[in-house]
């Protein structure tokens, strides 16, 4: 669920979208139907981009198909706008408002890095991507996943949304080429933070001719740092797992469980106690309460998290 839930969330910020952590865990969790506590409610846009990554996480199986693909784009758009913009929303993109163009720079002084081909031969090259994506075994997984991400951001089917269904069609393919759904490492984190490079690269290889060599490499550079950013995560599992085998019947209070286990995730900014209290809904002196009695016990006192309950006090 962690890696669902920054998947998703460094996905979307690179393009722009900052979405709600809390709304995102939520919404994974009602879709994969855990049973956890203490949900809060996730607005439809949340839900959508949520939908989309875990069908094509958990069905990295199952066939790619136009409807497929208009089913995701309908789940990232579900009033059928791009923010104040109304889009065509499960359909291919037409040119009415003149040639699909990636473009940045104040009016005036836009600067143009890419034009997509023109939406009249669209729907015949969907057909020869789809074809391709679900047919030819001639390709190693990991360059099949770098050559369908190019592939279908340079098409740009969609008036809005290419990156986020590119990325996770990325994520398809390398979720075939590991053999299963969950991973521990996340390639829109990565991309996220080589954001510059990432767009640099497609710009020059979209421009170019049909030498696509400098992205492979970058994507497998991409790929391999993601890889090795990874090694963040699965430590902090096993440490999360290693506390709760020790500590799991001796910490019965809902509300310290539910806080340590915001600061073995990672909690983000400072925890004092009156964050305690409106986290756990109860009132400062049963923060302090349980504050207290966490400190007590003597089995804590090597944990990370103890520094931060003290500082509470």
């Amino acid at each position: 669920m962690r890696l669902f839930t920054k998947e998703i969330l460094r996905s979307s910020e690179i393009e722009g979208q900052l979405l709600n952590p809390e709304q995102v865990r939520s919404s994974i969790v009602r879709q994969l139907g855990l049973d956890i506590s203490g949900l809060v409610p996730s607005d439809r846009n949340t839900d959508g981009v949520v939908e989309m990554t875990i069908d094509a996480a958990v069905n990295f199986n199952k066939p790619l198909s136009k409807q497929r693909l208009f089913g995701w784009h309908n789940a990232l758009f579900p009033a059928g706008y791009s923010g104040i913009q109304k889009i065509l929303v499960g359909k291919l993109r037409d040119d009415s408002k003149g040639p699909m163009q990636v473009v940045s720079g104040p009016i005036g002084k836009e600067k143009i890095h890419y034009e997509a081909p023109s939406s009249s031969c669209l729907e015949k090259e969907m057909d020869k991507f789809i074809e391709w994506f679900n047919n030819d075994q001639d390709f190693d997984l990991v360059i099949k996943a770098a050559l369908a991400h190019l592939w279908f951001v340079t098409l740009h089917t969609f008036e809005d949304g290419n990156g986020r269904i590119a990325r996770v069609i990325t994520d398809m393919v390398l979720a075939r080429s590991d053999g299963q759904s969950y991973r521990f490492y996340s390639m829109s984190a990565q991309i996220r933070n080589e954001r510059k490079q990432y767009y640099d690269i497609l710009e020059l290889t979209q421009k170019g001719d049909l030498d696509i060599t400098k992205w492979l490499q970058w994507f497998l550079y991409c790929l391999l740092n993601a890889l090795k950013s990874s090694n963040t995560i699965l430590k902090n599992v096993l440490c999360k797992h290693k506390f709760w085998n020790d500590n799991a019947f001796s910490i019965e209070n809902e509300r310290q469980r539910k806080i340590l286990n915001k600061l073995l995730d990672g909690f983000d900014g400072r925890l004092t106690s009156s964050k305690w209290a409106k986290i756990t809904k109860c009132s400062q002196d049963t923060a302090l309460r349980d504050i207290n009695d966490l400190i007590e016990k003597k089995y804590c006192i090597n944990c990370r998290w103890v520094e931060e309950v003290q500082d509470m006090l």
